[in-house]
């Protein structure tokens, strides 16, 4: 039976464990969800091929108007190019919650709802708007509207179907009948252009460290490569690399280009991301076949992001560009591998007594002469300290969930 002197503890222990909770709502991954829906494959396969994927993962309330493989036929047909055709997607991608109960409760019985389209500025004029409007009968059904705000004509328009996911309310994926007709989402879209990732840190505050960068054409090449297929950049401030530059002068040649190579993490990543996903993750040094892990952990408090690479902790500090398929951004310390450096712990410890001469003893090693850690030890270390943000909020809520339950029926 429940202790009612116990019970005025239970408000606060609730409060912490809905703080707990926002990391494991918020999270989704919409081509994971789309997978286990085999309809879905193509719209997804473009989900993915025109980067719109991780740009509804970065977001923290969307509604997708998914279409199912027979209606994504006629789309393909226009033989769109990429870029036109992210246009076109991401009109049917709005960036507000519509679950089919909402759907069926629109006051008015009409909504002018906001797409990714017109909310990256991608629309032209005031176009990129979707107009629902729940009609008498259940039928709801979607249209473009032009950029004087009215209803695209569509010979054959578009309306629900039904909810493939509800996740309230932060993401509902609903099928629609038919793609959504849109003059300005199908006009010819050029390319984005390349970004210059030397020349936007040396605007940004990094110019030291760019400077490092083109020094070194190899590691610059690399770079310029990687972007393409999606690169995050984590770039010191001018500051931190000066107080870096007396070690950096001191490491040989390859030495100074894995110290640059592991600045780059070949994936790109929005800061949200990086958020939600905390661990080990591997860099542009590992890739190149070195012998060793060249890896660093990824952990955040919820607020800020700091990666820790057993030698040195770097906080984020801010956001150069976070444009798919590259994010650079600003750390206050440069990353020093544990491969180049040693932590400040072994470099402190103290040197082992001088003994007396004939007399013989047995010292343990000292860090700095320990073997190296296997790969798979190093990364399952890490691992273990940094946990993951899912997993810590889960566990917080499991334990103020307990402590609730307790003192209920004590």
């Amino acid at each position: 039976m429940a202790n009612p002197a116990n019970l005025p503890f239970l408000p606060p222990l609730l409060f912490l464990l809905a703080a707990a909770l926002p990391a494991l709502i918020h999270a989704f991954n919409i081509t994971s969800i789309l997978a286990t829906h085999p309809d879905f494959s193509t719209f997804n396969h473009y989900l993915t091929a025109t980067r719109l994927a991780s740009e509804i993962n970065r977001r923290q309330t969307i509604t997708v108007l998914a279409i199912d493989n027979s209606g994504m036929a006629p789309l393909l047909a226009k033989h769109l190019s990429l870029p036109t055709l992210r246009n076109v997607l991401s009109l049917h991608v709005l960036v507000d919650y519509y679950g089919a109960k909402k759907l069926h409760q629109i006051t008015h019985g009409s909504a002018l709802a906001s797409s990714l389209f017109q909310a990256t500025g991608a629309a032209p004029g005031t176009s990129g708007f979707v107009n629902i409007t729940d009609h008498r009968g259940g039928l709801v059904s979607f249209a473009a509207t032009n950029s004087d705000d009215s209803a695209i004509p569509s010979p054959s328009p578009s309306s629900f179907v039904k909810s493939i996911k509800e996740q309230p309310y932060n993401l509902s994926i609903i099928q629609i009948s038919v793609p959504l007709s849109s003059p300005e989402a199908e006009a010819p879209a050029s390319a984005p252009a390349p970004v210059n990732i030397t020349d936007l840190m040396n605007r940004k505050g990094c110019a030291l460290f760019s400077a490092l960068l083109a020094a070194d054409p190899d590691s610059s090449k690399i770079y310029a490569d990687s972007a393409d297929g999606g690169l995050t950049v984590f770039c010191p401030s001018d500051a931190a690399v000066k107080t870096f530059m007396p070690k950096y002068k001191n490491l040989t040649a390859a030495g100074k280009s894995s110290v640059l190579l592991y600045h780059g993490y070949p994936v790109y990543t929005s800061l949200q991301g990086l958020k939600s996903n905390n661990g080990v993750i591997t860099t542009l040094a590992t890739d190149r076949g070195a012998s060793k892990n060249y890896n660093f952990t990824v952990q955040d408090d919820g607020e800020n992001v700091t990666l820790e690479t057993g030698v040195t902790t770097a906080a984020i500090t801010s956001t150069l560009i976070d444009q798919d398929p590259v994010a650079v951004y600003g750390i206050d310390r440069v990353l020093q591998p544990r491969e180049l450096f040693k932590p400040v712990e072994d470099a402190l410890a103290p040197a082992p007594a001088a003994h007396k001469k004939g007399k013989k003893t047995t010292e343990p090693p000292t860090p700095g002469d320990a073997p190296d850690a296997a790969p798979a030890d190093q990364v399952a270390d890490a691992n273990a300290a940094a946990g993951g943000k899912f997993g810590f909020a889960g566990a917080v809520a499991a334990a103020v969930a307990a402590a609730a339950a307790a003192l209920v029926l004590s």
